[in-house]
C-alpha cells in the first residue's frame, strides 16, 4: 500500500491518497482542538491511543453487522479505510443530557433521556456545524430520504450495541456524533469512533473519561482515553 497526496487536513486528522483508488490512509494526530479551534494542544499519544480505539470499536461495530469504512491498521496512528462519498451530516443520540442541549433546552446534566434523542447537524466548521431537520436535509438536497432512515436506523443499532459494550466495563455512553457515506452503492459508517466524539462517563461516579476533561481543563486527557480502552480489554504498548 503506497501513501501518496494528503487530500484532507482536519482538526486530529489527516487524510491520505493511496495508489488504490477507493482506499485512503487516515492519520491520527496528536493534535486536540475544542470550541470550533479556540481552544488547541499538543497531546504526547493521543493519536496512537485514538488510532487503536477507533480500530477496536470499528471491528466490534463489523462484528455486529455494520459495514464500515474502516479496513485494517497501517501502523500506530495510520488505518486503511475504503473511500467514501461522505453526507455532509452528522449524526447525534443522546442516551443522558450534557453539553449543548442542557444549554439549548435548559435541562440538568445527567438527565437519562428516555427514549433517547436524535439530531442532525449540517457538517460546516465555517458555520460551527448548526443543527437541523429532516426538512433542511431534503429542501438543499443534503441526503436522499431513504439515506436518512438508514442513518437514523444504523445509528440507534450502533448504539444498542455500543452502551451494552461500554457497560460491560463500567461506563456510560452518554452520547456521541456519527458520520455515513456511500461506498459502491452501501451506506457506510465512515470517519471514526473514539472518546474525541462521544461522551463517556464511569458508571459509578459520573466522572468524565473522554474529550471534556480537555474541554473543562479536567487533566489527564490522554490517560483517561487509556483507562476506557483498559476497560474494554484494549493494550496500548
Amino acid at each position: 500500500m503506497e501513501k501518496r497526496d494528503q487530500l484532507y487536513a482536519g482538526k486530529a486528522k489527516s487524510v491520505y491518497t493511496t495508489d488504490e483508488e477507493d482506499k485512503l490512509i487516515l492519520l491520527f494526530r496528536n493534535d486536540t482542538s475544542a470550541f470550533d479551534g479556540k481552544k488547541v494542544a499538543q497531546l504526547e499519544r493521543k493519536g496512537m491511543v485514538n488510532n487503536k480505539f477507533n480500530a477496536f470499536i470499528m471491528e466490534k461495530l463489523a462484528a455486529a453487522g455494520i459495514a464500515t469504512h474502516f479496513e485494517r491498521l497501517l501502523s500506530a496512528e495510520e488505518s486503511l479505510v475504503k473511500r467514501l462519498e461522505m453526507i455532509p451530516l452528522e449524526c447525534v443520540v443522546r442516551n443522558i443530557a450534557a453539553g449543548s442541549i442542557c444549554r439549548r433546552l435548559g435541562v440538568a446534566e445527567g438527565r437519562t433521556l428516555q427514549p433517547p434523542t436524535f439530531e442532525f447537524f449540517l457538517k460546516d466548521d465555517a458555520l460551527g456545524d448548526p443543527m437541523i431537520n429532516e426538512y433542511h436535509i431534503r429542501s438543499f438536497g443534503w441526503a436522499e430520504p431513504q439515506q436518512v432512515e438508514a442513518m437514523k436506523a444504523l445509528t440507534f443499532q450502533i448504539n444498542d450495541v455500543l452502551k451494552s459494550l461500554f457497560l460491560a466495563g463500567d461506563m456510560l455512553l452518554v452520547d456521541y456524533k456519527l458520520e455515513f457515506g456511500v461506498y459502491r452503492g452501501e451506506l457506510v459508517l465512515g470517519d471514526e469512533f473514539t472518546p474525541d466524539g462521544c461522551r463517556l462517563w464511569d458508571r459509578e461516579t459520573r466522572e468524565k473519561l473522554d474529550k471534556d476533561r480537555f474541554r473543562q481543563d479536567l487533566g489527564d486527557v490522554v490517560e483517561s482515553y487509556e483507562l476506557v480502552g483498559r476497560r474494554l480489554g484494549l493494550t496500548f504498548d
